[in-house]
């Protein structure tokens, strides 16, 4: 299924002409040189770009006659046809002639005695530097690139501006040539079969697969999606991917369609450990946006993910997504390294109107009352940093990305270790405690459980302070913020309050804290000079206690999330008073 729909949109973007052809591959290159008839070189040209801080490489369509085009073995006899890095095309290196030479042997194979000049151009540029190093000079010991080019890294092209080619493999004989090789059979390293994929019987079939580059924390120089390298993953005597038959054609098109995918801005997003891309079966503005419901705000344009969310809110009253068809097939998938292949942390499929649905009622569990400079949505990569060690993205937990994203893509109760984390980290935050973000996990997550395990004893935790709610943690969590309060009125620039001592204690086993706090309370309202302000504390404390039959020993995982949802809506409901008070001042 997933290598179908990838290929379905491989199929799709090359109606569209923005994806490389059958025999090409889309990739970069850094410089191009310019040669005579005869392979000496008259110019170089340097086709990297500046993007803000970054040297980007020129990207094109590049022939492919096999994986080195993104991944070169050791061999130096894997040379890119007409293109490659300076490394080959120098002959640079231990294995450098080997590499110089694998460049020739390469036009030889598959272009043969062609009559084009701009390809026997390069091959005498080759055939001349294999002889005479000293032909290469003028690149390598160029004033201002020869330095970069000894280096092997940067990928360098050619051009015989006298053709009137671009580059050299953009001619007629370079382009027939390319798609007898990808529709050819190799009949040294073959096997004709039925692929799964499309169901085209006598078929060549693919014996290894395109490597997939872009997935974070993953060989750099690309691993593979589907792999079978030990005798072990074998079966039926079949070796390599012939235990998971996939056309040539087919397996060329879905990688390309993959490494598309991860390396789009717009349809790839990388949470945790896991590199996730989306796409629909049509062109549509639900494919586009969709980065923006789980990506941090831009921070040129910080509103513009507020706006995609609220036309989300708006969308799934007509069931479809702004002009979209809510009919149309969605797909997402989440992949995450392992080793040396690419590991599928999820997979879904459905409708545009279905994710709609389902991520509108995400961003609804996540709803709760927050001072006015957080933001109104919040990202996955900001709740889950949240809840990691030091608030650090490098220390999310393993896996815990990919369950969640599938717990809100599917509609289902949020993993437990989202809250597990979440209450650790308000534990060991001794400055922050709980923050807006994490008590709007714990909400979340309190919510969606019990709507899919009801008890009648639940009451539903609202985005402001509920006064009614029948939770005894969600009180003393109430308590204990109105205990803090009262402390630092009374001691005005207190360094540290209960907060930083006792928060723990209070959460976990209430007995053993709250009655030595309420006796310190006394003598903290004795110091307030607002008498008023005493009475009205009283009250509220009184108000609290009416509710609490006594001092449990422990709480339960649930009863200190809602101790913390009730701690944090009772803070913000005495920073919400004061605001009003500021304000009633301001305006007499």
């Amino acid at each position: 299924m997933i290598l179908q729909a990838l290929k379905e949109y491989y199929d799709r973007k090359a109606a569209e002409n923005v994806i490389a052809r059958d025999g090409w591959i889309e990739g970069g290159l850094d410089f191009l040189i310019d040669l005579d008839e005869k392979g000496n070189i008259i110019n170089i040209h340097d086709l990297r770009e500046l993007e803000g801080k970054k040297i980007l490489s020129y990207t094109t369509e590049l022939p492919n006659i096999g994986k080195q085009a993104l991944k070169h073995s050791n061999s130096g006899k894997d040379a890119n046809l007409l293109w490659d890095n300076a490394s080959f095309v120098f002959g640079l290196g231990k294995n450098g002639e080997l590499r110089l030479k694998s460049m020739i042997d390469a036009i030889d194979k598959w272009l043969g005695n062609k009559d084009d000049r701009g390809v026997l151009a390069v091959r005498n540029f080759l055939s001349k530097g294999l002889n005479d190093r000293n032909h290469f000079s003028p690149a390598l010991n160029h004033s201002e690139y020869g330095e970069l080019f000894k280096e092997g890294n940067v990928k360098i092209s050619f051009r015989v501006p006298e053709t009137g080619y671009r580059f050299v493999f953009d001619s007629p004989v370079v382009t027939k040539a390319l798609e007898n090789i990808f529709n050819q059979k190799d009949e040294s390293n073959s096997f004709m079969g039925t692929c799964l994929v499309t169901g085209e019987e006598n078929t060549v079939i693919e014996l290894t697969h395109p490597v997939t580059k872009g997935v974070w924390g993953a060989q750099t120089s690309g691993a593979c999606i589907v792999s079978f390298n030990k005798d072990a993953f074998n079966s039926y005597n079949k070796s390599q991917s012939l235990n998971a038959p996939v056309s040539k054609k087919v397996a060329s098109q879905y990688g390309k369609a993959l490494n598309t995918l991860l390396d789009s801005e717009k349809q790839c997003v990388h949470i945790g450990d896991a590199s996730i891309v989306f796409w629909s079966e049509k062109k549509s503005s639900f494919e586009t946006d969709f980065s923006y419901f789980f990506n941090e705000p831009d921070k040129d344009d910080p509103d513009a993910g507020t706006q995609k969310v609220k036309a989300l809110f708006e969308s799934t009253q007509s069931g479809a997504y702004m002009e979209d068809d809510g009919n149309d097939r969605f797909y997402i998938l989440g992949l995450a390294p392992n080793s040396a292949r690419i590991a599928v942390r999820f997979w879904q499929a459905g409708t545009i109107s279905e994710f709609a649905i389902k991520i509108r009622q995400y961003f609804e569990d996540f709803a709760i009352v927050k001072p006015p400079n957080e933001p109104e949505y919040y990202s996955i990569w900001r709740i889950l940093v949240n809840i990691a060690t030091q608030d650090k993205s490098e220390n999310i937990p393993p896996n815990l990305a990919g369950e969640f994203m599938r717990s809100i893509l599917n509609g289902i109760p949020y993993p437990t270790t989202l809250l597990q984390a979440a209450l650790r980290r308000i534990r060991s935050d001794t400055e922050n405690r709980v923050k807006p973000v994490r008590a709007a996990l714990i909400k979340a997550y309190l919510n969606r459980y019990y709507r899919f395990y009801p008890d009648k004893k639940y009451k539903e935790v609202e985005k402001e302070l509920d006064m009614n709610q029948t939770s005894v943690g969600y009180q003393l969590g109430r308590l204990f913020a109105t205990l803090e309060k009262i402390q630092e009125e009374a001691n005005p620039g207190i360094n540290a309050t209960i907060r930083e001592r006792f928060y723990g204690s209070a959460c976990a086993t209430p007995v053993t804290v709250f009655t030595n706090l309420l006796r310190l309370k006394n003598h903290h309202l004795a110091k307030l000079e607002n008498k008023g302000r005493v009475v009205n504390f009283e009250r509220l404390l009184g108000e609290i206690m009416g509710k609490i039959d006594s001092f449990p020993a422990h709480l339960s995982l649930h009863e200190q999330g809602l101790f913390a949802i009730g701690y944090y809506h009772q803070r913000q409901a005495f920073f919400s008073a004061r605001d009003a008070i500021d304000s009633t001042s301001e305006n007499k």
